[in-house]
């Protein structure tokens, strides 16, 4: 399974981003795609998740600002991202994860959002 992560980018605080991952190659095998983050001099963290089934969740200091979407079909999900802050700045990675494991399987290559202030 490979993963392309697009759509970062520098944008003002209060300004939104939409970024989008693409999946190929043996796409049946995934269940949960995730997107996940990691700031400057901090460890990487989940921002939110989408099941194959439809469900999605999105951690509490992004609910009510960003959006997970997936077509399953399209093989892409996407994050849109609204009333970004300073500290929403990091490099962005798509992740999937098979049915069954207990931890994400296949990574893309991460995509910078930068928010200033």
């Amino acid at each position: 399974v490979q993963l392309q992560a697009s759509g970062g980018g520098l944008v003002q605080a209060g300004g939104s981003l939409r970024l989008s991952c693409a999946a190929s190659g043996s796409i049946s095998s995934i269940n949960v795609m995730g997107w996940h983050r990691q700031a400057p001099g901090k460890q990487r963290e989940l921002v939110g998740s989408s099941s194959s089934g439809g469900s999605t969740g999105l951690v509490d200091s992004v609910k009510g600002r960003f959006t997970i979407s997936r077509d399953n079909a399209k093989n892409t999900m996407w994050l849109q991202m609204n009333s970004l802050k300073p500290e929403d700045t990091a490099v962005y990675y798509c992740a999937a994860r098979k049915l069954g494991s207990p931890s994400y399987d296949y990574w893309g290559q991460g995509t910078l959002v930068t928010v200033s202030s």
